[in-house]
């Protein structure tokens, strides 16, 4: 896969060319050998757009992941901050455009914003710390004691169906867009999450992911998360966030969200690869689960990815050539569907944010995961060295 992120969008010359080329590389995959001319026509068009690409190059194309560093937040704000990645995608055989936003921002880039007034306008940075409940942290009370400044509390918990006997599953849509109009998030905003916790990120990407699934895509994560950002010697506040509310619009995308149906289905259709990001052990059944009445195990013919894998020690992102190669090793194959599973539906989004780092965007979350599953299923299908489940 081909990926490329344009920093300005084409002008119309080029965007006509390219909605012209595409039609014929279209026409040259299927060709069957009657119409030679408009072959060769489509390849020469091809290779002029890639001669025109190439002289563009020096002011409009970055490759993927290569850059953590500062992007100037007035132009991040502005009609530059979504950047337009040309995917020339293997698995459908045509030339496609996909918006991709800008899924991590460093410390050094949010600093700056926050002092630029022009993008505080469009910024809004939410803290979404959650922890275990054995972790024995307050995620409230460590926000009034101290968070980035401007930042508003996200509560996973309460943002959530509180109808379900599973933990923080997705809200309605209309539920959330009332949640996150009142922490003042707008349509128009730009959304930096974060977190506290000691890994760098740990709940932060639910809530990437969540404004994801309800259609928001202008939305990034905190590389590092409030951990780097403390060691950068970046200013704190504390107290409560005082915000004005905001109206937001939200709309359920199903294709990002599982159900445990269809990951029953799945057993016998394998239509998509299940990655479970629980630590090892908690899947292979041999370390205790961390919530009363559930035993460790897995889910028949999943894969296990621990979302700690996706980060390096100092607590960033690792870059998408090694998460790249992390799948490999895995077995993964990113040209085919993928559903990310966990413990409770959290970690599972660093998946999610690992496949999309790579270019691929669609990666879907299994919303009960293993707590849900366990729950259900048949004793048959829950996988472990350890006690299983017994009827």
């Amino acid at each position: 896969m081909c990926l490329l992120v344009l920093d300005r969008p084409l002008n119309k010359p080029l965007g006509a060319l390219t909605s012209h080329v595409c039609i014929l590389i279209n026409f040259c995959r299927v060709w069957d050998g009657r119409s030679w001319n408009q072959m060769t026509t489509a390849l020469f068009c091809y290779f002029l757009l890639q001669l025109y690409s190439q002289l563009q190059q020096k002011h409009s194309v970055m490759a993927l992941g290569s850059e953590r560093a500062t992007v100037d937040p007035l132009s991040q704000v502005d009609s530059g901050r979504i950047q337009k990645l040309a995917n020339l995608s293997q698995d459908s055989g045509a030339m496609s455009q996909q918006l991709l936003y800008r899924a991590l921002v460093s410390a050094k880039w949010l600093s700056e914003a926050i002092k630029s007034q022009q993008a505080g306008l469009a910024l809004k940075i939410v803290d979404a710390s959650w922890y275990l409940p054995k972790m024995k942290r307050d995620p409230k009370r460590e926000f009034e004691e101290r968070h980035i400044p401007g930042a508003v509390f996200f509560d996973i918990d309460q943002c959530s169906d509180r109808t379900s006997p599973y933990d923080h599953m997705l809200p309605k849509a209309n539920d959330f867009a009332e949640y996150v109009g009142k922490l003042g998030v707008g349509n128009d905003s730009h959304v930096v999450v974060y977190d506290g916790s000691d890994q760098g990120l740990f709940s932060a990407p639910r809530v990437w992911w969540m404004f994801r699934v309800f259609g928001h895509e202008a939305v990034s994560l905190l590389d590092g998360g409030l951990k780097n950002w403390q060691r950068e010697g970046n200013a704190l506040s504390s107290g409560k966030t005082q915000v004005a509310p905001s109206e937001f619009h939200a709309s359920l995308d199903k294709s990002l969200v599982k159900t445990y149906e269809d990951v029953l289905d799945n057993l016998d259709s394998r239509r998509f690869q299940l990655v479970d990001a629980r630590a090892a052990g908690r899947f292979r059944g041999v370390e205790p689960e961390p919530r009363d009445g559930i035993e460790p195990g897995h889910v028949p013919g999943s894969t296990s990815i621990p979302f700690t894998d996706f980060l390096t020690e100092s607590g960033f992102e690792k870059t998408p050539e090694q998460i790249r190669t992390l799948f490999q090793e895995k077995k993964v194959d990113l040209l085919k569907p993928v559903v990310a599973t966990c413990g409770s539906g959290v970690t599972a989004c660093h998946v999610a944010l690992g496949a999309y780092l790579c270019g691929k965007p669609d990666v879907a979350v299994y919303d009960g995961a293993w707590v849900e599953w366990y729950m259900r299923a048949q004793p048959e299908n829950i996988i472990s060295e350890g006690k299983g489940k017994t009827v």
